[in-house]
């Protein structure tokens, strides 16, 4: 409880600097759009904005998911993650439709352009910012398990290297006197913007849709492997949604039909307890138990099996593949 607690406070702590930094950014950006009257400058501005309104709705994503699980949310608050994103792909991708609209616009109708080496360095070392502050949220976010703060992260990532082609455009400007690369650099990067938009709405998406997460399912198959006892027969229609930081896992397991309830309980806890001691996140299992049939015999490893019935001739290897049918393996 005490370890997820300090998982939300640094969650909290970082959302707030992102948004902070965002701000001050984004005021930096429009003081060098006023100073040079770059279309392309003001691309890079105006995305800011929702770089300050997405931080804003994390933020508060990032509050809902500290509230503990109630009658109406069974699963708790998690999921409000995987809507955040959403949001913040969205709003990605309109800033870069808009970009692009304003953009064509300007290559038509051409603005004055002046002091582009100020501006080039104000968007420089607002890029260098957010890369910092980028790398900074999607590590707390992967350490943390929070969709939000990657999310958060990788769209400053976004910003920075569009800052990089933003300062190298300017630069190819000011040398070349080609003023119309001004309009052609900003829908050259309203393109990048809508890519990256849409990545981070697929992903958030599939989560809102409960997509399983196979490289979660993968973790979880190999941790059973490498630390699997004999009475677990088999493992079989494995499922895991991910809801903020907590992951839900629901499984079959075969076990011996002659197990009583006492010894069912006790391989359910111990699976249970090594999940969740070996895996990274907080996971909140249920677990079927099926008994064994006569054809499991011939791959069960069981030893001084009272009730066997064939002789044992191999171990089925738990993969992502068996473990995830709705069947038990002697049935594949």
């Amino acid at each position: 409880m005490g370890q997820n607690y300090s998982k939300l406070q640094s969650n909290k702590k970082a959302i707030l600097i992102s948004l902070c930094v965002s701000i001050v950014l984004m005021l930096a950006k429009f003081v060098a759009y006023f100073l040079t009257n770059s279309n392309a400058i003001l691309t890079d501005a105006a995305e800011s904005i929702v770089n300050v309104l997405a931080s804003s709705f994390a933020f508060y994503s990032i509050y809902l998911t500290t509230l503990p699980k109630d009658e109406n949310h069974p699963y708790g608050h998690g999921k409000v993650e995987f809507f955040s994103a959403f949001v913040e792909g969205v709003l990605i991708g309109l800033a870069g439709i808009i970009i692009i609209f304003k953009s064509a616009y300007d290559l038509i109708y051409p603005n004055e352009i002046k002091q582009l080496y100020d501006g080039a360095i104000i968007i420089a070392s607002t890029g260098i910012i957010n890369l910092i502050v980028g790398f900074y949220l999607i590590n707390t976010g992967k350490k943390n398990k929070s969709i939000t703060l990657e999310a958060d992260g990788k769209h400053l990532l976004t910003d920075s290297v569009s800052s990089g082609g933003l300062v190298i455009g300017i630069i190819l400007i000011q040398l070349t006197q080609i003023y119309w690369l001004d309009g052609a650099i900003s829908i050259a990067l309203g393109m990048y913007i809508i890519f990256n938009g849409y990545k981070l709405t697929r992903r958030s998406v599939g989560g809102l849709m409960d997509e399983s997460n196979i490289v979660l399912v993968k973790d979880i198959v190999k941790i059973l492997q490498e630390n699997r006892q004999h009475s677990w027969i088999d493992v079989h229609n494995l499922r895991a949604q991910q809801y903020g930081a907590d992951l839900h896992v629901d499984c079959h397991v075969t076990l011996p039909y002659y197990f009583d309830l006492n010894a069912v309980h006790q391989e359910i806890s111990n699976i249970d307890k090594l999940i969740n001691v070996s895996g990274a996140y907080k996971t909140e299992l249920f677990i079927h138990s099926d008994p064994c049939l006569p054809a499991c015999c011939n791959y069960c490893k069981m030893p001084n099996c009272p009730v066997r019935q064939e002789a044992f001739k191999g171990e089925v290897v738990w993969t992502m593949e068996n473990a995830t049918k709705n069947q038990k393996h002697f049935s594949q």
